[in-house]
């Protein structure tokens, strides 16, 4: 039986690259990720508006979050419409996907070309994504228009432009849930369908009180995923009209005021900070859950 090299056992070159493996990624993800982020949250508490040296700063404390949530008028309907964008997303995409995922785990007679056209949207961008719905939305050369004769701006009109958003990002979010769903139908112990059918239950039955409990890691993934994409919810809606007009959304607030006309950079940063909480919420949620199964 082939036995693993202690640390003591490695010779003086491969431990310089173990070292390296371990200290390379390190410092990117601190460079990259933890040094940006903790930059946010300390300039959130300040006015730099990006002109002159940080030094100059002036300390505002809590200032910029009381404004944020009390005088900035665009701030609660994208709060409001983040929500939206949750709710649809997790109660609209995620159970299409798991449909999806559902019917392709039966190994139907064309199931990895079926599987491939509903993952393609996935691998474009979501502002590629807008531009495809455009040929849909135009209110003047776009398909819906021409098949009702109608003449709706479904982009531009605030009544409209949401919904019209959130059905372009569920075609693309529809096929990475299905994705998830199938890989986790994949790992389902086949003993406990076969058990369930010999004890006579039902299709139905056996996926809903045999196989959707042992998904259950699948679907607080899925929760954290749907969370983060409402979250950072961005090409897409700045590509159609830069977050106005009916489609505010906290991340494209947050550039509005950092590379906008503003460069609020303190305000900005204050609005990221709320992002960063409400993701961080979700993930330690799921966190906890991994490491306690796990135990």
């Amino acid at each position: 039986m082939a036995r693993y090299k202690g640390i003591n056992q490695l010779s003086g070159v491969d431990r310089i690259i173990v070292a390296l493996m371990i200290i390379i990624p390190t410092i990117l993800v601190v460079w990259l990720v933890w040094l940006p982020a903790i930059g946010s949250v300390l300039l959130s508490f300040t006015n730099w508006n990006g002109i002159g040296p940080i030094g100059d700063a002036k300390w505002m404390g809590m200032k910029n979050y009381h404004d944020v949530v009390t005088i900035y008028p665009p701030f609660w309907p994208a709060v409001r419409h983040n929500l939206i964008w949750l709710a649809v997303t997790f109660l609209l995409a995620t159970p299409f996907g798991m449909f999806l995922a559902v019917l392709l785990d039966k190994e139907m007679r064309g199931s990895r070309v079926y599987q491939t056209a509903f993952y393609l949207p996935v691998v474009l961008s979501l502002a590629l994504v807008g531009f495809i719905w455009q040929l849909i939305y135009s209110r003047d050369q776009g398909l819906i228009n021409g098949l009702t004769g109608s003449t709706i701006d479904w982009y531009g009109d605030p009544k409209y432009n949401l919904w019209s958003a959130l059905i372009a990002a569920c075609w693309r979010h529809t096929g990475y849930i299905m994705l998830l769903y199938l890989a986790g139908l994949k790992g389902v112990d086949v003993s406990l369908r076969e058990a369930a059918r010999v004890d006579g239950a039902s299709e139905k039955q056996t996926f809903f009180k045999i196989v959707f409990p042992v998904l259950a890691p699948i679907n607080i993934i899925v929760l954290v995923v749907s969370v983060i994409e409402s979250l950072r919810a961005f090409d897409l809606v700045w590509v159609i009209n830069k977050g106005r007009n009916g489609l505010e959304l906290i991340a494209t607030l947050v550039t509005q005021n950092i590379v906008g006309e503003a460069s609020r950079i303190g305000f900005g940063s204050a609005l990221a900070t709320f992002m960063l909480l409400i993701s961080s919420v979700f993930i330690v949620i799921y966190l906890r859950i991994v490491m306690k199964e796990q135990r």
